[in-house]
């Protein structure tokens, strides 16, 4: 269990792991210094590190020794203790340490904090799903709510998202975009409770996984792509085959924003080689509708170009107003 004592006040390692990493997977230096310690301490008997330890031959105390237990264990031989922290953390531990440590009349062993397992990218989203299902069964406005109830906050979210990317604000993206996930999280957590045909959010990534991957072979296959171009024109012949549409027209939206509407229809006619918008069309409409084809063939996006010149109008509003 032990390695032979160094001379010295030792070494106490508070070994932290994460709840969002599957145990037993810790690094190398973990798996070191538990193996060299003289001896291992853990408060929780529940912990979920502690079978692989066992698995792996290391012995594990269970209990919760003061700091001043632990120091003189240290001291005596110079000796390694590693203390495997909790999901708390070891707060009562620490503080005593940092007391003993303050006094200035303690010779100290060298205290090491080792991070076992690191979180992994999007490592956070697997908390964002647990808060979820806690939320779906706890809460009871949450628990009876519906896709069509949330219908229209996904639209709002989308809009407050589109804002503050039109703002260039960091922060209120980060956060209309937590709330644009948040949509997708609840959606997939009523469909989890379908009883004929459910399904779950690892469902929802997945297909999303297969598509991203199956739409581009430029990066996961064979194919090559030179330009943003080559991949677009991919991109829609994939996605023809895919839907197996009949018209141009199969797939798109009529409940988006009509300057929205209006582009994509003319782009898909555009890419199809169909004509644009009639030119004998009479009325307000045929008009925003052929100026809206004409930003799309020039590669504006006619919603957004809109939404930028009523902003200005905007401020130039308040601007006579405040002058008033």
């Amino acid at each position: 269990m032990s390695s032979p004592p160094a001379p010295g006040p030792g070494r106490i390692v508070l070994l932290t792991t994460s709840h969002r990493v599957a145990p037993g997977l810790l690094s190398w230096p973990a798996w070191q210094v538990l193996h060299d310690a003289y001896r291992v301490l853990c408060a929780d008997p529940a912990h979920p590190q502690l079978p692989y330890l066992r698995d792996a031959g290391v012995e594990t105390d269970i209990g919760e020794p003061t700091a001043r237990e632990l120091v003189d264990d240290c001291r005596d031989g110079g000796r390694t203790v590693v203390v495997l922290a909790t999901a708390e953390g070891e707060p009562r531990l620490t503080d005593g340490l940092a007391r003993l440590a303050g006094s200035g009349r303690e010779e100290m062993p060298d205290l090491e904090l080792l991070p076992g397992a690191y979180d992994l990218p999007g490592a956070r989203l697997l908390d964002l799903v647990q808060v979820m299902d806690r939320i779906r069964r706890d809460c009871p406005w949450s628990r009876v709510r519906t896709h069509e109830d949330l219908a229209k906050y996904g639209i709002e979210e989308a809009y407050e998202l589109v804002e503050a990317i039109e703002a260039g604000d960091r922060d209120e993206i980060r956060e209309e975009l937590g709330d644009v996930l948040l949509q997708v999280v609840f959606h997939a957590r009523i469909a989890q409770d379908d009883p004929d045909e459910p399904f779950a959010v690892d469902d929802v990534a997945a297909g999303i996984v297969e598509k991203l991957i199956h739409r581009h072979p430029h990066v996961f296959g064979d194919e090559s792509a030179r330009t943003p171009e080559d991949v677009k024109a991919h991109w829609l012949r994939t996605k023809a085959v895919e839907k197996q549409r009949e018209s141009v027209t199969d797939g798109v939206p009529l409940g988006q924003p009509a300057l929205a509407l209006a582009a994509k229809l003319s782009s898909r006619a555009r890419g199809a080689g169909l004509p644009g918008p009639p030119e004998d069309g009479t009325g307000v409409g045929y008009e925003l509708l052929a100026l809206a084809a004409r930003a799309e063939a020039e590669g504006t996006d006619p919603e957004t170009a809109l939404r930028a010149a009523a902003r200005t109008y905007r401020d130039t509003l308040r601007a006579a107003e405040a002058g008033n």
